[in-house]
């Protein structure tokens, strides 16, 4: 590939003329403040690379795996450094763009999800970023249980994205998957729960994916609807949520809760 060279004879050029987009939704405006902060972090790195190409790299032309590590240092300074707008470059380009300033719409952005309710049709904007998909070895995998996903969102009235989302956290749809706890399966049955759930072989994955679905649709009822609550109890158990009043302060609980709506935004998408 024939490396890109850093010149910049008039930093305005491209954005003197500002458009001003009207009514602006949250989502197109987060949008907007994702580009122009990529933007940003694209410019720095281009910048860092041009400033250490006399020098050999920032490790030296002979350092080994110099090449690798380079790219990453140069990632991660680019990243923070938009992230902080040090630069402002951000932030000049998202003004010209809309007529207000970055941190503003940060801020009125995280208002925004702040107060958003999460429900079985609202998802928690919080991960869109996340940015999380299934690899496509899993997503292949799903594929074959389709109809039996379906058929389970029918009988027990749960979102059947919803299901498959709860599948890739906790199997990557591996039929096979079992836990150090011993859960077993798609939706990584415990013993006790499948019991409750009238599943008598928990290795079929119709049995499993129907006996998870159907406690999946106990805890949504349970707790009126909310996702993040009926999550927070399918992973750490009903006594946990009530003895917290809430999302248990377990990381795992917590990054479990992320990565189950995160898929369930990638399927929604």
């Amino acid at each position: 590939m024939k490396e890109l060279q850093l010149k910049i004879t008039n930093s305005m050029k491209h954005i003197n003329q500002p458009i001003k987009p009207k009514n602006i939704s949250a989502a197109e405006k987060g949008k907007m403040v994702k580009a122009a902060k990529d933007f940003e972090s694209l410019f720095t790195s281009m910048m860092l690379k041009s400033m250490t190409k006399s020098t050999g790299g920032m490790f030296g032309e002979n350092s080994f795996g110099g090449d690798f590590y380079e790219t990453i240092f140069q990632q991660k300074i680019s990243s923070y450094i938009s992230e902080k707008n040090s630069m402002g470059v951000a932030d000049m380009m998202y003004k010209k763009l809309t007529g207000e300033s970055l941190h503003d719409a940060e801020l009125e952005l995280k208002k925004i999800k702040a107060e958003m309710p999460v429900n079985k049709k609202e998802v928690d904007p919080a991960v869109e970023s996340a940015k999380l998909k299934p690899s496509s070895g899993s997503e292949n995998r799903l594929n074959n249980y389709e109809s039996i996903i379906n058929e389970a969102s029918k009988k027990f009235n749960v979102d059947k994205n919803l299901i498959k989302s709860v599948i890739f956290t906790e199997s990557a749809a591996n039929v096979k998957a079992k836990s150090s706890a011993n859960a077993k399966g798609l939706m990584q049955l415990m013993d006790s729960t499948a019991m409750d759930m009238g599943v008598k072989n928990v290795w079929d994955p119709k049995e499993n994916i129907y006996g998870g679905t159907k406690y999946l649709g106990k805890m949504l009822r349970q707790y009126n609807g909310d996702v993040k609550l009926s999550l927070a109890a399918y992973n750490a158990g009903p006594g946990n949520v009530k003895k917290y009043n809430g999302v248990p302060p377990f990381k795992e609980t917590e990054n479990y809760i992320t990565r189950v709506l995160s898929y369930y935004n990638y399927l929604n998408g």
